[in-house]
């Protein structure tokens, strides 16, 4: 009998444990008692998200029996937790509490994509971040992201750092930080470096693959980056954060908060100091910044002010290490190299640095005028001043266009100098957007103005020979002005609770002067003006609580940067850059499986690459390609294996071509460049395969290890799809531990220890090329 029983209760067992069941509810105002569409609604240690239909109802399916933590948000809202014990199908009433102020998301929201719109944007939330935050740049604690890669000239993650997504590098990529312009004005490029330690201060960071949603500021080629800085917290707290590690790595911080004061208003502010020796030789970063914000919170507007300031000092790490060295000297460091008037080694220039301070000031204003009319405005000022310096080895006084120093009967016509190239710049304007967001329709009007002014010049601070008065002065000086305004409509419309449909209008103009010589001594006044209409259209088909479809057609145009108009030969013409981006996305969401495929085809027009084409005075120079191309599939998949082990994966399987190549090559005999043509070939730096994990287990409460890896594929230095100027696939393992422990006396300590690169992998992440030929033999330069 007893064995009988044994077996009922086995067999029993796993039906017990399969069994599964739905939780729905109801979203709704507790005053009005109307339905809240839209409302963004998570299930806590699952991958299970939604959002409310037009009814405010929702549901999950298939969950196990269990403890749940429900977390529903709506802007206006106070965010609602609820503790769910499910053991049975259950339906439960979530009524949201209106707050008696506006909430933060506004300022951002005109620029940011809709989740339920887009297989190709990530969210990434301030407790992500601050797991893996260190100390390392922005673009480190992104890389996990799908069809991203960094990489760092100090080789630490600390000091210059870069990234790419789907192949495109930062000046391709539009960045904003709480609305506000980040990108600089004429390289477009975005310099982390002079933002230290910005992630100890940002609520959350939006992702936008592709196109995107219209926003301010840069065009858009690859991604968007969406920052968003703290959001007030109700309760005054103060946090002291530090951090040491390899290549004496140093971290420090100290945050403080007011919590809501008078229920109106609330002050946020951050020190932060960061320094590292560097993986690379004498690759020295220090850099300190600062945080403030103060806040006017009102029942219907919000008043908000933002200061970002911003230090470093960095030795020069940009220069590579070449390939001979890489076998023998891995950490080699060319810069600030000096010589004696014989031509031979006598050290390191110790001052070889560069020195920048970038100071941000935002104002943003936000207004409700009816209950589904928002305004939002923003005014900001960014002051960007400093320079890198350099030792210059027996150069000839008339390239500074100074006169030769004559002693005795002796006239000197060369001598060893220290140079400085200075940016001194301004970027100010102002954004809007007014949001109407109904049931079933969200309608956008938004737009901006700003302005760049930048001066350019370069000092010869010392000269081992020289006469009385060249020392010291400028000698080039030009100017960039560079006005941009820019204005678009977006609407979503709902068809029901399965379709909706969404458009996007963009107009966007540039006016670009040039006026002074450049550090050659060339004249570089020029003018140019530019007008774009972006477009975008896109359908989102709910096909029902787990499976969803995405469609979306977009086209971005971008002006050429101020580098491209500098180096150019005077009469070329040089094209603005045309993008046609085709997106077709699937998500599968289940109690412990989610799931994102997501096509992409970025059609290029005039795409401006390098070529190895040289101007009339020896600089390689970008030309306009006719058609280029990138697809790809990015799949994206979070599994809940069990309760205590969790993995998350992406991978981007992509090919990057350029149709009808012309490559050109340096003859050192004839001093006439070799053309060669090629039919099709690979876009430099555009892997076919990039892919990311992360297996996290908790073997308790509050603790968790992640082993965290990366595989990049082969990536090409130049276009020309050559295996000899490439840089080899790589495969990097770190180890994280994460351990948060709750005190009487502290309310929290938070313990990080991270192992990168656990295997040892030796590995590189960006390179530069030259090609030429001598004797009619091909030789090449790299770093």
């Amino acid at each position: 009998m007893f064995k009988k029983l044994q077996i009922l209760l086995f067999a029993l067992l796993p039906m017990g444990l399969m069994a599964q069941f739905s939780l729905s509810g109801n979203v709704y105002d507790s005053e009005t008692n109307q339905p809240l569409p839209g409302a963004n609604i998570v299930l806590k240690n699952t991958v299970n998200t939604t959002v409310s239909n037009l009814n405010g109802k929702f549901v999950f399916e298939n969950l196990k029996q269990g403890k749940y933590t429900l977390v529903v948000s709506y802007i206006g809202y106070q965010t609602t937790r609820e503790r769910i014990v499910l053991k049975k199908n259950q339906n439960v009433n979530i009524a949201m509490q209106p707050t008696i102020y506006m909430s933060d998301e506004i300022i951002v929201s005109a620029s940011r994509s809709s989740d339920k719109l887009s297989a190709a944007s990530l969210t990434i939330e301030q407790s992500e971040i601050r797991k893996s935050n260190t100390g390392q740049d922005l673009p480190y604690l992104l890389s996990m992201s799908p069809s991203l890669i960094v990489t760092s000239d100090a080789g630490g993650g600390v000091g210059y750092t870069g990234m790419r997504i789907r192949g495109t590098d930062l000046s391709g990529i539009n960045v904003t930080l709480n609305g506000v312009p980040v990108n600089d004005g004429e390289s477009s490029t975005v310099f982390f470096v002079d933002l230290p330690d910005l992630a100890s201060s940002l609520d959350d960071v939006q992702i936008q693959r592709g196109v995107g949603t219209s926003t301010n500021g840069a065009a858009a080629f690859g991604a968007s980056i969406n920052m968003k800085t703290d959001e007030y917290t109700p309760d005054p707290y103060a946090s002291i954060s530090t951090a040491y590690g390899s290549f004496n790595t140093l971290k420090s911080n100290v945050k403080f908060g007011t919590g809501l004061m008078n229920g109106k208003w609330n002050f946020n502010g951050r020190l932060s100091s960061i320094t590292s020796d560097g993986f690379i030789d004498r690759a020295s970063s220090d850099l300190k910044s600062a945080y403030l914000s103060g806040a006017y919170y009102g029942e219907k507007d919000i008043l908000k002010a933002v200061v970002i300031l911003g230090k470093e000092k960095t030795y020069q790490a940009w220069y590579g290490v070449d390939k001979d060295s890489l076998e023998t000297n891995r950490t080699f460091n060319p810069a600030g190299e000096m010589y004696d008037a014989d031509g031979n080694f006598v050290g390191f220039y110790d001052n070889q640095t560069d020195n920048y301070w970038q100071n941000y000031y935002q104002l943003h204003y936000a207004r409700e005028f009816a209950e589904n009319l928002n305004l939002a405005a923003s005014a900001f000022y960014t002051r960007g001043y400093g320079y890198y310096e350099n030792y210059k080895n027996n150069k000839s006084f008339s390239s500074f266009g100074m006169n030769d120093t004559i002693i005795g009967s002796d006239t000197l016509t060369h001598s060893n100098m220290i140079t400085q190239k200075w940016l001194d710049n301004h970027f100010y304007g102002l954004n809007f957007s007014m949001i109407y967001n109904a049931s079933n329709l969200k309608f956008t009007v938004g737009g901006g103005w700003n302005q760049y002014d930048g001066d350019h010049f370069g000092k010869v601070v010392w000269a081992q020979v020289a006469r009385i008065g060249d020392q010291d002065r400028n000698w080039y000086f030009n100017n960039g002005l560079k006005t941009e305004s820019n204005i678009f409509a977006k609407a979503e419309y709902s068809f029901g609770s399965k379709l909706t449909a969404f458009a996007d209008l963009q107009y966007r103009f540039i006016n670009y002067h040039i006026q002074g010589n450049h550090d050659d001594l060339r004249d570089l006044t020029q003018e140019h003006q530019f007008d774009f209409l972006n477009p975008k259209l896109g359908l989102a088909f709910k096909i029902n609580e787990k499976n969803n479809l995405f469609l979306s057609a977009a086209i971005s145009n971008r002006e050429p940067n101020r580098s491209t108009y500098r180096d150019a030969d005077p009469g070329v013409e040089v094209k603005p850059e045309r993008l046609m981006d085709i997106e077709l996305g699937y998500s599968f969401v289940s109690s412990k499986l989610a799931i994102t495929a997501n096509f992409f085809h970025m059609q290029y027009k005039d795409q401006l690459v390098l070529t190895g084409k040289i101007n009339n005075v020896g600089e390689a120079i970008m030309q306009n390609v006719d058609k280029s191309y990138r697809s790809g599939l990015e799949l994206i998949a979070g599994w809940e294996i069990t309760s205590q082990l969790k993995w998350d994966a992406n991978a981007t399987f992509s090919v990057n071509k350029i149709n009808n190549f012309v490559a050109y090559v340096d003859d050192w005999n004839t001093g006439v460049q070799r053309v060669e043509n090629y039919d099709k070939t690979d876009i430099s730096f555009s892997p076919g395969v990039m892919a990311n994990s992360n297996l996290t287990f908790l073997p308790f409460e509050n603790f968790s290890i992640s082993l965290l890896s990366t595989y990049v594929g082969k990536q090409f230095t130049d276009n020309t799809s050559s295996g000899q100027r490439s840089i080899d696939a790589y495969f990097v393992n770190n180890l994280r531990l994460n351990y948060s422990l709750k005190t009487n006396f502290i309310k929290q300590i938070d313990f990080l220890f991270t192992l990168n690169n656990v295997l040892n992998e030796k590995y590189e992440t960006n390179a530069w090329v030259y090609r030429y030929y001598y004797d009619d033999v091909e030789y090449d330069m790299n770093g």
